[in-house]
């Protein structure tokens, strides 16, 4: 059985994201001062008392009238309605709310309107049992602000608990009111997560988000046609055929000099935590601009993570098309990212929906080949003709003497050689081999990790 989902939501600014971060108990979501930062879900796991549930930040909800109590950044107005349909939607998937406003500016219209959203959503979830909502009253730091959360009773949402997110102070109280008011759908701990974790990532602007909404058949992320929309990396459960599969959507990633400070600079930092957690990752290039230097830094970043890869050319109905176009084009990309010669290439359209059922089935095959494992009498096997195809080079005088391999693990596959001395091994002939393993086992779209040890006496 699942995990109970708890949101939080409340106006922008009042440290929702500071709260996500000590509950999640590392640095999830990028915290700003500016209200409004926090745009689409995000969700990651958290444990009280042996308890697990999933925590779901939320960009802030705000009235749309003019009764708003503080302005948001400009681009952030830009988003104002989506950002409350995703609040929403995440109190609708919840088992449990946590409500949160801000002492420093006391009971504010936006909260007034926040508990009106929230009463709302009550009444049109009469046939579902609504979930309880706690009143979390932030920035309590010292014993005069945790007197003055009382005010807020006013808000008729039932008793206020008065913490600091930043400090934590008050916060083990809130996690056992919170544990107590699921009751029955706080469950213990489960068993390790087996999902396939696919992350998709690019540069800003190329149709992650769009290529997400269209796996997922629904409009589970903000998308816009301007760059930087996404800012965290933002994980979505789904089945496929069968298969548990965490799609991470991420925020695109520029040049190192083009990154602004502050809060797109976490956005990049997130992206690229995002690719480690990744067991495929799934890089976007845009068809209308081909592949430029900043898609091949991005694809041997994931590399030098040891990520399998499938590059998928987006935007592909944009594009004047003949016969020979696609070869033309699998060329192109051959020859500026050479060194990713053994990744599949898809040619899509988010927009459209072209090829896009093709996605997800090359990306489960891609993992497939990851957690291949190569019997040690049939890799011997190979590595022997292997030699006697072509045989170790010398040094010096001193040639290579290869003994002996073995796979010591998958995901990554690696490969251990034992050999007369690892200084002999020259990068060309390490090539060689790596190709002559996925010449007979394939290892589709994953890199390959050769190790080489001095055999023992």
């Amino acid at each position: 059985m699942s995990k109970p989902v708890v949101a939080l939501v409340g106006r922008p600014n009042v440290g929702k994201s500071t709260l996500f971060n000590r509950l999640a108990g590392e640095r999830l979501a990028v915290v700003d001062d500016t209200p409004g930062t926090t745009r689409d879900r995000l969700v990651a796991e958290a444990e009280w008392n042996g308890i697990t549930f999933d925590i779901v930040d939320t960009g802030g909800i705000d009235p749309t009238d003019l009764r708003r109590h503080e302005p948001l950044s400009i681009d952030s107005a830009d988003y104002i309605q989506q950002i409350r349909a995703q609040a929403e939607m995440a109190a609708y998937e919840a088992d449990a709310i946590l409500f949160l406003v801000d002492v420093e500016n006391g009971v504010t219209p936006a909260d007034h309107e926040v508990a009106g959203i929230l009463r709302t959503l009550q009444r049109r979830l009469a046939g579902k049992l609504w979930p309880p909502v706690l009143l979390i009253v932030n920035r309590c730091d010292n014993a005069q602000r945790r007197g003055q959360a009382t005010e807020f009773y006013e808000l008729g949402m039932g008793d206020p608990i008065p913490i600091s997110a930043l400090h934590g102070t008050g916060t083990g109280d809130m996690l056992d009111r919170l544990i107590e008011s699921m009751g029955a759908k706080a469950r213990p701990e489960l068993e390790s997560d087996t999902s396939v974790k696919i992350a998709i990532v690019g540069r800003p602007n190329v149709g992650k988000s769009s290529l997400l909404n269209r796996l997922l058949g629904e409009e589970r992320v903000i998308v816009s046609p301007i760059p930087g929309t996404t800012r965290d990396a933002i994980d979505t459960q789904l089945t496929y055929h069968g298969t548990p599969i965490i799609l991470i959507d991420t925020a695109g990633i520029r040049r190192r000099g083009s990154i602004e400070p502050g809060v797109e600079k976490y956005s990049v930092l997130r992206a690229l935590k995002a690719m480690d957690r990744a067991d495929v990752v799934l890089l976007l290039i845009d068809a209308t601009e081909g592949v430029a230097a900043q898609d091949a830094h991005i694809a041997g970043m994931a590399i030098d993570k040891m990520k399998s890869v499938v590059v998928v050319v987006n935007k592909w109905d944009a594009i004047s098309k003949d016969a020979h176009t696609m070869l033309a084009y699998t060329l192109h990309v051959r020859e500026q990212l050479n060194f990713l010669a053994y990744v599949p290439v898809l040619f899509i359209s988010a927009l459209t929906g072209q090829r896009i059922g093709q996605v997800l089935p090359t990306a489960l095959r891609v993992q497939e080949e990851r957690l291949r494992r190569i019997p040690t009498s049939k890799l011997n096997r190979l590595l022997q003709q292997a030699l006697s195809a072509h045989a170790p080079p010398t040094r010096k005088g001193k040639r290579l003497k290869i003994t002996y391999a073995v796979q010591v693990r998958s995901d990554p596959p690696t490969f251990l050689f034992h050999v007369n001395d690892p200084k002999l091994v020259h990068f060309s002939y390490r090539r060689y081999l790596e190709n002559r393993i996925r010449d007979h086992y394939g290892f589709l779209g994953t890199p390959l990790r050769l190790s080489f040890r001095r055999r023992s006496s």
